[in-house]
This record gives structure tokens, C-alpha cells and sequence, in this order.
């Protein structure tokens, strides 16, 4: 049962046209602007975008290549972990 409220929201985004998941990762993008944690910002996009592929092709929409670059030095450090996901989201951008 709590696996399936997990992904309910993956349910609706399903739904949304890629203008709509634009938008709404931009909304991000801005959180995190404004403070919003970069895993949440990653883990969310994934989330709305469908793929983490996805996702970096929207935020690098947003942010140029350098700052996303500067985010994942910053937030990541010694955390490959915390790497690996701020990567395949921020960098992964075609």
C-alpha cells in the first residue's frame, strides 16, 4: 500500500505534456534558488520528468552547464552517492 502512494505522483505526471513538466521543474529550479535542497530538486524532476535523462535535459533549461557543474563540486564533496545523483540529474543534459 505505501509503495503505491509512493508513486502516485509518477501516476499523474504521466499525464502532463512536456510544456506542463517544464513548468513545473522550472518551479523547482526556483525553489532551489530560493533554498530548496539539490536532492530534492533532483529526486522531484526525476520524478516529473520520467527519467533522470529526462530531467537533466529540463533543468539545463534553466541553469548553464557551469553552475550545474559548481552545484554538483559543492553539494556533493566526498558523497559518491550524493554524486552519482546530483550527476545523472544536473549534468546528463544531451
Amino acid at each position: 500500500m505505501l509503495d503505491k502512494l509512493n508513486n502516485i505522483g509518477d501516476d499523474v505526471y504521466q499525464t502532463w505534456s512536456d510544456e506542463q513538466r517544464r513548468e513545473e521543474i522550472g518551479k523547482l529550479v526556483e525553489g532551489f534558488k530560493n533554498g530548496l535542497p539539490v536532492q530534492i530538486l533532483c529526486q522531484l524532476s526525476t520524478s516529473i520528468a520520467g527519467s533522470s535523462a529526462l530531467a537533466a535535459g529540463h533543468i539545463s533549461a534553466f541553469l548553464p552547464l557551469k553552475q550545474r557543474k559548481a552545484i554538483v563540486k559543492k553539494e556533493s564533496g566526498d558523497n559518491k552517492a550524493l554524486r552519482a545523483l546530483l550527476e545523472s540529474t544536473l549534468l546528463q543534459a544531451k
